[in-house]
Protein backbone atom coordinates (compact mmCIF):
# COMPACT_ATOMS: atom_id res chain seq x y z
CA UNK A 1 0.00 0.00 0.00
CA UNK A 2 0.99 3.29 -0.85
CA UNK A 3 2.02 6.31 1.87
CA UNK A 4 1.36 9.71 0.64
CA UNK A 5 2.85 13.01 3.14
CA UNK A 6 0.77 15.88 3.22
CA UNK A 7 2.50 18.71 4.53
CA UNK A 8 0.35 21.42 5.41
CA UNK A 9 1.83 25.41 5.21
CA UNK A 10 -1.04 27.22 5.99
CA UNK A 11 -3.03 29.60 3.64
CA UNK A 12 -7.32 29.96 3.27
CA UNK A 13 -6.99 26.43 3.37
CA UNK A 14 -5.94 26.08 6.46
CA UNK A 15 -8.15 29.33 7.71
CA UNK A 16 -11.72 30.25 9.04
CA UNK A 17 -14.06 33.08 8.72
CA UNK A 18 -14.54 34.72 12.37
CA UNK A 19 -17.89 36.59 13.64
CA UNK A 20 -16.80 39.62 11.82
CA UNK A 21 -16.56 38.20 8.41
CA UNK A 22 -12.83 37.95 7.74
CA UNK A 23 -10.75 35.01 6.72
CA UNK A 24 -8.01 34.66 9.48
CA UNK A 25 -5.67 31.27 10.74
CA UNK A 26 -6.75 29.15 13.12
CA UNK A 27 -4.47 27.94 15.97
CA UNK A 28 -4.90 24.24 14.83
CA UNK A 29 -5.19 23.41 11.08
CA UNK A 30 -8.50 21.94 10.41
CA UNK A 31 -7.07 19.76 7.60
CA UNK A 32 -4.96 18.02 10.17
CA UNK A 33 -8.38 16.57 11.97
CA UNK A 34 -9.57 14.53 9.06
CA UNK A 35 -8.83 10.73 9.25
CA UNK A 36 -11.15 9.68 6.47
CA UNK A 37 -8.36 10.21 3.42
CA UNK A 38 -6.57 7.15 3.31
CA UNK A 39 -8.35 4.46 1.21
CA UNK A 40 -7.83 0.64 -0.19
CA UNK A 41 -5.08 2.36 -2.51
CA UNK A 42 -2.78 4.30 0.11
CA UNK A 43 -2.00 5.46 3.60
CA UNK A 44 -1.96 9.50 4.19
CA UNK A 45 -0.03 10.94 7.16
CA UNK A 46 0.64 14.84 8.05
CA UNK A 47 2.84 17.33 8.90
CA UNK A 48 2.63 20.69 9.50
CA UNK A 49 5.41 22.46 8.77
CA UNK A 50 4.04 25.84 8.81
CA UNK A 51 1.00 28.17 9.79
CA UNK A 52 1.06 31.14 7.14
CA UNK A 53 -0.86 32.85 4.81
CA UNK A 54 0.53 32.80 1.68
CA UNK A 55 1.23 36.90 1.54
CA UNK A 56 3.66 35.83 4.22
CA UNK A 57 5.95 32.61 2.55
CA UNK A 58 9.44 34.11 1.48
CA UNK A 59 11.73 31.98 -0.38
CA UNK A 60 13.62 31.02 2.70
CA UNK A 61 9.86 28.98 3.94
CA UNK A 62 10.33 27.27 0.04
CA UNK A 63 14.13 26.15 0.74
CA UNK A 64 13.02 25.15 4.22
CA UNK A 65 9.74 23.45 2.59
CA UNK A 66 12.41 21.82 0.27
CA UNK A 67 14.57 20.33 2.52
CA UNK A 68 11.53 18.90 4.34
CA UNK A 69 10.54 17.23 1.21
CA UNK A 70 13.87 16.18 0.77
CA UNK A 71 14.31 14.37 4.48
CA UNK A 72 10.77 12.84 3.21
CA UNK A 73 12.25 11.45 0.42
CA UNK A 74 14.65 9.11 2.29
CA UNK A 75 11.73 7.55 3.56
CA UNK A 76 9.19 4.70 1.82
CA UNK A 77 7.04 7.42 0.98
CA UNK A 78 5.34 7.45 -2.41
CA UNK A 79 3.38 10.57 -2.67
CA UNK A 80 3.97 14.03 -1.31
CA UNK A 81 0.64 16.51 -0.93
CA UNK A 82 1.66 20.30 -0.06
CA UNK A 83 -1.41 22.49 1.15
CA UNK A 84 -0.50 26.27 0.08
CA UNK A 85 -2.08 29.64 0.08
CA UNK A 86 -3.08 30.78 -3.29
CA UNK A 87 -1.47 33.80 -3.86
CA UNK A 88 1.98 32.38 -3.65
CA UNK A 89 1.39 28.80 -4.46
CA UNK A 90 2.73 29.10 -8.13
CA UNK A 91 5.65 30.49 -6.93
CA UNK A 92 6.39 27.83 -4.61
CA UNK A 93 5.30 25.20 -6.52
CA UNK A 94 7.89 26.52 -9.28
CA UNK A 95 10.59 26.94 -6.48
CA UNK A 96 9.98 23.43 -5.54
CA UNK A 97 10.18 22.34 -9.69
CA UNK A 98 13.59 23.56 -10.15
CA UNK A 99 15.40 22.55 -7.33
CA UNK A 100 13.83 19.04 -6.55
CA UNK A 101 14.98 15.89 -8.36
CA UNK A 102 12.18 13.56 -6.54
CA UNK A 103 11.48 10.05 -7.78
CA UNK A 104 7.54 10.95 -6.06
CA UNK A 105 5.11 12.76 -8.05
CA UNK A 106 4.86 16.13 -5.76
CA UNK A 107 1.52 18.00 -5.49
CA UNK A 108 0.09 21.11 -4.55
CA UNK A 109 -3.11 22.18 -3.62
CA UNK A 110 -5.07 25.27 -1.91
CA UNK A 111 -8.48 26.62 -1.30
CA UNK A 112 -10.61 29.51 -2.74
CA UNK A 113 -13.04 29.32 0.14
CA UNK A 114 -11.94 28.90 4.68
CA UNK A 115 -12.65 25.75 6.17
CA UNK A 116 -16.21 27.11 7.46
CA UNK A 117 -17.35 28.77 4.41
CA UNK A 118 -20.47 27.73 2.55
CA UNK A 119 -19.27 25.39 -0.79
CA UNK A 120 -15.92 25.30 0.98
CA UNK A 121 -13.34 23.63 -1.82
CA UNK A 122 -10.49 22.70 0.46
CA UNK A 123 -10.79 18.94 1.74
CA UNK A 124 -12.25 18.04 -1.88
CA UNK A 125 -8.91 20.02 -3.52
CA UNK A 126 -6.87 17.66 -0.74
CA UNK A 127 -8.46 14.77 -1.68
CA UNK A 128 -8.17 15.33 -5.72
CA UNK A 129 -4.46 15.91 -4.70
CA UNK A 130 -3.39 12.78 -2.83
CA UNK A 131 -5.30 11.12 -5.38
CA UNK A 132 -2.77 12.31 -8.10
CA UNK A 133 0.18 12.00 -5.76
CA UNK A 134 -0.79 8.63 -5.78
CA UNK A 135 -1.03 7.74 -9.21
CA UNK A 136 1.38 6.29 -11.37
CA UNK A 137 0.86 8.32 -14.03
CA UNK A 138 2.16 11.26 -12.14
CA UNK A 139 5.55 10.31 -11.92
CA UNK A 140 7.95 12.13 -14.17
CA UNK A 141 5.41 14.75 -14.43
CA UNK A 142 7.36 17.67 -12.57
CA UNK A 143 6.02 19.23 -9.33
CA UNK A 144 2.15 19.28 -9.65
CA UNK A 145 -0.72 21.63 -9.15
CA UNK A 146 -4.08 20.41 -8.68
CA UNK A 147 -7.21 22.23 -7.92
CA UNK A 148 -10.63 22.39 -9.31
CA UNK A 149 -10.19 19.01 -10.53
CA UNK A 150 -7.52 20.11 -12.90
CA UNK A 151 -3.76 19.03 -12.83
CA UNK A 152 -1.62 21.40 -13.79
CA UNK A 153 2.49 22.31 -14.60
CA UNK A 154 4.10 23.89 -11.52
CA UNK A 155 5.86 25.21 -14.44
CA UNK A 156 3.28 26.94 -16.10
CA UNK A 157 0.07 27.27 -13.76
CA UNK A 158 -0.80 30.71 -12.83
CA UNK A 159 -3.56 32.02 -10.61
CA UNK A 160 -6.28 34.12 -12.91
CA UNK A 161 -9.22 35.51 -10.80
CA UNK A 162 -9.06 36.97 -7.30
CA UNK A 163 -12.06 34.59 -5.50
CA UNK A 164 -13.02 32.25 -8.40
CA UNK A 165 -12.48 28.55 -7.53
CA UNK A 166 -11.33 27.85 -11.02
CA UNK A 167 -8.99 30.51 -10.53
CA UNK A 168 -5.65 28.49 -11.45
CA UNK A 169 -5.31 28.27 -15.23
CA UNK A 170 -2.31 27.67 -17.73
CA UNK A 171 -3.06 29.92 -20.30
CA UNK A 172 -0.18 28.90 -22.84
CA UNK A 173 -0.54 24.96 -23.07
CA UNK A 174 -3.80 23.98 -21.12
CA UNK A 175 -3.84 21.45 -17.84
CA UNK A 176 -2.03 18.28 -18.31
CA UNK A 177 -5.02 16.50 -16.94
CA UNK A 178 -8.20 16.04 -15.15
CA UNK A 179 -9.99 14.13 -11.85
CA UNK A 180 -12.82 12.34 -12.57
CA UNK A 181 -14.58 11.00 -10.22
CA UNK A 182 -11.64 11.53 -7.90
CA UNK A 183 -9.29 10.02 -9.88
CA UNK A 184 -6.46 11.85 -12.30
CA UNK A 185 -6.36 11.32 -15.96
CA UNK A 186 -3.41 12.63 -17.78
CA UNK A 187 -3.91 13.62 -21.70
CA UNK A 188 -0.19 15.57 -22.06
CA UNK A 189 3.02 14.89 -20.89
CA UNK A 190 5.41 16.88 -19.71
CA UNK A 191 8.96 17.77 -21.01
CA UNK A 192 11.50 16.68 -18.44
CA UNK A 193 14.64 18.90 -17.24
CA UNK A 194 17.65 18.87 -14.64
CA UNK A 195 17.09 19.80 -11.13
CA UNK A 196 19.37 22.88 -10.16
CA UNK A 197 19.63 21.85 -6.26
CA UNK A 198 20.80 24.67 -3.71
CA UNK A 199 21.48 24.88 -0.33
CA UNK A 200 21.24 28.47 0.09
CA UNK A 201 19.35 31.45 -1.30
CA UNK A 202 21.07 34.74 -3.15
CA UNK A 203 19.09 37.45 -1.93
CA UNK A 204 18.08 40.80 -3.71
CA UNK A 205 16.61 40.00 -7.15
CA UNK A 206 13.92 42.08 -7.60
CA UNK A 207 11.03 42.41 -10.56
CA UNK A 208 9.65 45.13 -11.82
CA UNK A 209 6.40 45.36 -13.72
CA UNK A 210 6.80 48.07 -17.20
CA UNK A 211 4.32 50.57 -18.15
CA UNK A 212 3.79 53.66 -20.37
CA UNK A 213 6.01 56.41 -19.97
CA UNK A 214 8.05 54.54 -17.61
CA UNK A 215 11.55 56.50 -17.09
CA UNK A 216 14.61 55.53 -15.22
CA UNK A 217 13.80 56.19 -11.98
CA UNK A 218 12.92 52.15 -10.24
CA UNK A 219 15.84 50.91 -12.44
CA UNK A 220 18.48 53.18 -10.80
CA UNK A 221 16.68 52.94 -7.39
CA UNK A 222 17.96 49.47 -7.20
CA UNK A 223 21.24 49.78 -9.08
CA UNK A 224 23.15 48.68 -5.49
CA UNK A 225 26.21 46.75 -4.67
CA UNK A 226 23.91 43.87 -2.91
CA UNK A 227 21.74 43.80 -5.95
CA UNK A 228 22.32 40.20 -7.43
CA UNK A 229 19.69 40.60 -10.38
CA UNK A 230 16.60 41.97 -11.39
CA UNK A 231 13.31 40.72 -13.96
CA UNK A 232 11.03 43.42 -15.92
CA UNK A 233 7.57 42.01 -17.09
CA UNK A 234 7.98 44.65 -20.24
CA UNK A 235 5.01 45.00 -22.86
CA UNK A 236 3.49 42.87 -25.65
CA UNK A 237 6.53 40.88 -27.24
CA UNK A 238 9.66 42.21 -25.12
CA UNK A 239 9.70 46.12 -25.15
CA UNK A 240 10.53 49.11 -23.58
CA UNK A 241 10.42 52.52 -22.88
CA UNK A 242 13.34 53.97 -24.57
CA UNK A 243 13.96 56.29 -20.93
CA UNK A 244 15.01 53.19 -19.51
CA UNK A 245 17.30 52.04 -21.53
CA UNK A 246 19.98 54.28 -20.36
CA UNK A 247 19.82 52.74 -16.65
CA UNK A 248 19.58 48.99 -17.81
CA UNK A 249 22.56 49.81 -19.37
CA UNK A 250 23.96 51.00 -16.17
CA UNK A 251 22.97 47.78 -14.02
CA UNK A 252 24.00 45.07 -16.89
CA UNK A 253 27.80 47.26 -16.90
CA UNK A 254 27.41 46.34 -13.06
CA UNK A 255 27.20 42.71 -13.93
CA UNK A 256 24.09 42.43 -12.59
CA UNK A 257 21.84 40.00 -14.79
CA UNK A 258 18.56 41.89 -16.54
CA UNK A 259 15.72 39.22 -17.13
CA UNK A 260 12.96 40.42 -19.58
CA UNK A 261 9.58 38.38 -19.71
CA UNK A 262 6.24 39.40 -21.37
CA UNK A 263 3.41 41.05 -19.02
CA UNK A 264 1.15 39.47 -21.54
CA UNK A 265 -0.60 36.31 -20.15
CA UNK A 266 -0.45 34.38 -23.53
CA UNK A 267 2.81 34.60 -26.11
CA UNK A 268 6.31 34.71 -25.17
CA UNK A 269 8.79 37.36 -25.17
CA UNK A 270 11.16 37.79 -28.06
CA UNK A 271 13.33 40.09 -29.71
CA UNK A 272 11.85 41.03 -32.31
CA UNK A 273 11.56 44.78 -33.15
CA UNK A 274 14.71 47.37 -33.47
CA UNK A 275 13.76 50.31 -32.18
CA UNK A 276 14.91 52.32 -29.02
CA UNK A 277 14.33 50.00 -26.08
CA UNK A 278 12.80 47.39 -28.37
CA UNK A 279 13.38 43.75 -27.77
CA UNK A 280 16.28 43.38 -30.17
CA UNK A 281 18.05 45.98 -29.02
CA UNK A 282 17.34 44.98 -25.51
CA UNK A 283 19.01 41.80 -26.64
CA UNK A 284 22.03 42.79 -28.10
CA UNK A 285 22.71 44.71 -25.07
CA UNK A 286 22.89 41.90 -23.14
CA UNK A 287 19.05 41.33 -21.86
CA UNK A 288 17.93 37.85 -21.16
CA UNK A 289 14.98 36.94 -22.51
CA UNK A 290 12.85 34.01 -21.00
CA UNK A 291 10.23 32.86 -22.37
CA UNK A 292 6.86 30.86 -21.28
CA UNK A 293 7.53 32.21 -17.73
CA UNK A 294 5.34 34.99 -15.56
CA UNK A 295 7.21 37.51 -13.86
CA UNK A 296 6.97 36.04 -10.81
CA UNK A 297 8.38 32.62 -11.75
CA UNK A 298 11.08 34.37 -14.05
CA UNK A 299 12.38 36.08 -10.71
CA UNK A 300 12.04 32.28 -8.52
CA UNK A 301 14.30 30.91 -11.37
CA UNK A 302 17.00 33.75 -11.32
CA UNK A 303 17.10 33.53 -7.61
CA UNK A 304 17.72 29.41 -7.99
CA UNK A 305 20.01 30.42 -10.59
CA UNK A 306 22.26 33.33 -9.06
CA UNK A 307 21.93 31.01 -5.93
CA UNK A 308 23.72 28.27 -7.56
CA UNK A 309 26.27 30.34 -8.94
CA UNK A 310 24.88 30.34 -12.48
CA UNK A 311 26.64 33.70 -14.27
CA UNK A 312 27.07 34.63 -17.55
CA UNK A 313 26.67 32.09 -20.61
CA UNK A 314 25.54 28.99 -18.03
CA UNK A 315 23.28 31.90 -16.46
CA UNK A 316 21.94 33.16 -20.05
CA UNK A 317 20.96 29.19 -20.93
CA UNK A 318 19.77 28.08 -18.15
CA UNK A 319 17.07 31.57 -17.88
CA UNK A 320 16.45 30.73 -21.49
CA UNK A 321 15.45 27.12 -21.69
CA UNK A 322 12.31 27.31 -21.91
CA UNK A 323 11.73 24.14 -20.66
CA UNK A 324 13.42 24.35 -16.94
Amino acid sequence: MKKILVLHTGGTIAMSKNDQGAVTPTDQNPLMAFDQLSTADYTVTAQSVFNLPSSHITPDHMLTLSQTIQQALTTDVAGIVITHGTDTLEETAYFLDLVLDTPVPVVLTGAMRSSNEVGSDGLHNLQAAIATAAADAAIGQGVLVALNDEIHAARYVTKTHTTNVATFQTPLTGPLGILVAGQPQFFQQLLTTTACPISKLVPNVYLLKAYAGMDATLFNAINLPTTHGLVIEAPGAGNLPPETVPAIQALLAQHIPVVLVSRCINGVAAPIYGDIGGGRQLAELGVIFCQGLNGQKARVKLQVAVSAGLQAAALQTFMQNANS
